[in-house]
C-alpha cells in the first residue's frame, strides 16, 4: 500500500504510523543534531559575554526554531510540493515586491537596507532570504515546462533576467553576499536541466572576463574587503582584525578544543561579541570543541545536503528535482562559504552557517525548504506529476 492509498483509508492522523517508510531520516537526525549546537554554543557564548541582550538570545533562537518545525510539519506532512507550480509566480511578484518595500518601510542598519523589524520588538525580518526560496521554486517551475530548454538563447536569456531582477535589488540594499548566492543556486538547477558544456565554458569564459570589468563598480568597502582577503595585514584593526582573530580561534582549538563555554577569543573581545553568535559561530565552535568536533559539524553537513541530492535522485518528476538540487546548492554554498571565511579561506561574507548560526529568517526558511524536501522525499515511489 503507498502513501496515498494509506491516506485515503486512515486520514491524516494515522501518519505517525507512516514515519519508518516515508521520511528521510538523514535529514531529520543531521537537523536535529545541527539545531541542538546552535542553541548549546548560543546559550554558551550569551552566558560567557553576559547582559541581557546575549543571554537570552538562545530563547529568541528557540522561538524561531519552534516556529520553523511548525513550518517543517506542514510542509511535510500536509502540503503536496507539485501546488507550488501553481504559487510560483505569486511567490515571485511577492518576493521582488518585499525588496522594494524593505527599501521604503525599513530603517538603515549599518548603512544598509536588508531587514524589517516587527513593531517595537528587536525581531527582524530579512526580505532576501525569502526572496531565495521564491526563485528555486520559480526556476523549478520553469525549468519544468514542457517545450522549455535552457540550451535555447532564447529560453536561457530569459531565464537569467527573471533572477537578475531579485539579484540587483539584493545587491543594491546592500547585500552582496546574499546577491551573489543566487548564482550558483541557478547554476546548479540549470546544469541539471541539462544545460549543454558549450554554453558552460562561454558562461565560465564571460564571467571570468566579467569581473576585470565589475571590480570599478563596486563600492569602496567591497573592494577593500577584496584586498584584505588577500593581506590581512592590510587592515589588521579593522577590516582585517574579524579574519584574523577567528583564525586564531580556529587554529587555538586544538584536537579536543579548550572545553564547551571554555573559549576566550570572544569571551575577552578579540572575536566582536556582535558576530561570535551570527556569522563567526564556527569559530567558536572550532575553539571550544577542537579539530574533532569541527569535524563532527561539517560531518552533520555533507549528510544533510547528502540527503537534498538523494531527494533529487528519487524524485517523482523534474519540477521536486529542481527544487531539491536548489536547496541543496544554498546549504552548501553557506556552509563552505562560511566554515571558509573562519578559517580564512573564502573573503568575508555575511552569511550565516545554516541551523547554526543565530537568526530568524534563515532558520525559517531553511526547515520550511527542508519539510519541502520531505514532501518530495515522501512522495519518490509515485509517478503523477499532479498536473
Amino acid at each position: 500500500m503507498n502513501y496515498e492509498e494509506y491516506k485515503k483509508e486512515s486520514g491524516h492522523f494515522h501518519l505517525l504510523k507512516l514515519f519508518p517508510s516515508n521520511l528521510d531520516f538523514i535529514q531529520i537526525l543531521s537537523v536535529i543534531f545541527l539545531l541542538v549546537i546552535g542553541v548549546s554554543f548560543i546559550y554558551g557564548i550569551g552566558q560567557q559575554i553576559g547582559g541581557n541582550t546575549y543571554e537570552n538570545m538562545w530563547k529568541k533562537q528557540i522561538v524561531w526554531i519552534t516556529m520553523g518545525g511548525f513550518l517543517w510539519l506542514f510542509f511535510t506532512f500536509f502540503f503536496d510540493y507539485r501546488a507550488l507550480k501553481k504559487w510560483s509566480l505569486p511567490l515571485y511578484a511577492i518576493s521582488i515586491f518585499l525588496l522594494l518595500a524593505v527599501f521604503i518601510w525599513s530603517s538603515k542598519i549599518n548603512d544598509a537596507h536588508r531587514w524589517f523589524s516587527i513593531g517595537s520588538s528587536s525581531i527582524k525580518v530579512q526580505p532576501s532570504e525569502f526572496s531565495k526560496m521564491a526563485l528555486i521554486i520559480v526556476n523549478a517551475m520553469i525549468l519544468s515546462v514542457n517545450g522549455f530548454s535552457v540550451n535555447r538563447p532564447v529560453h536561457l536569456s530569459c531565464l537569467i533576467f527573471l533572477n537578475a531582477i531579485p539579484m540587483g535589488l539584493i545587491a543594491m540594499e546592500p547585500d552582496l553576499g546574499a546577491s551573489v548566492i543566487i548564482i550558483p543556486v541557478v547554476a546548479s538547477m540549470i546544469f541539471t536541466a541539462g544545460l549543454k558544456w558549450r554554453w558552460i565554458f562561454i558562461v565560465i569564459v564571460v564571467g571570468a572576463l566579467s569581473v576585470p570589468v565589475a571590480y570599478p563598480f563596486l563600492k569602496d568597502y567591497q573592494k577593500e574587503r577584496i584586498k584584505v582577503f588577500f593581506d590581512p595585514g592590510r587592515d589588521p584593526g579593522n577590516r582585517g582584525w574579524n579574519a584574523m582573530q577567528s583564525e586564531l580561534a580556529v587554529g587555538s582549538g586544538g584536537i579536543l578544543g579548550k572545553g564547551f563555554m571554555h573559549g576566550t577569543q570572544h569571551t575577552l573581545g578579540f572575536l566582536p561579541r556582535t558576530v561570535s553568535s551570527t556569522d563567526f559561530i564556527f569559530s567558536v565552535v572550532a575553539e571550544e570543541t577542537g579539530f574533532a568536533g569541527s569535524v563532527f559539524v561539517i560531518f552533520l553537513y555533507v549528510l544533510l545536503i547528502s540527503s537534498a541530492v538523494r531527494t533529487a535522485l528519487v524524485s517523482p518528476d523534474d519540477f521536486g528535482r529542481y527544487i531539491a538540487i536548489g536547496v541543496a546548492t544554498v546549504f552548501f554554498i553557506h556552509s563552505f562559504v562560511n566554515i571558509g571565511m573562519t578559517m580564512r579561506l573564502m573573503p568575508v561574507k555575511g552569511l550565516p552557517l545554516p541551523l547554526i548560526s543565530y537568526g530568524g529568517s534563515f532558520i525559517l526558511t531553511s526547515l520550511a525548504s527542508l519539510g519541502i524536501l520531505q514532501s518530495i522525499y515522501r512522495r519518490s515511489d509515485t509517478t503523477d506529476t499532479g498536473d
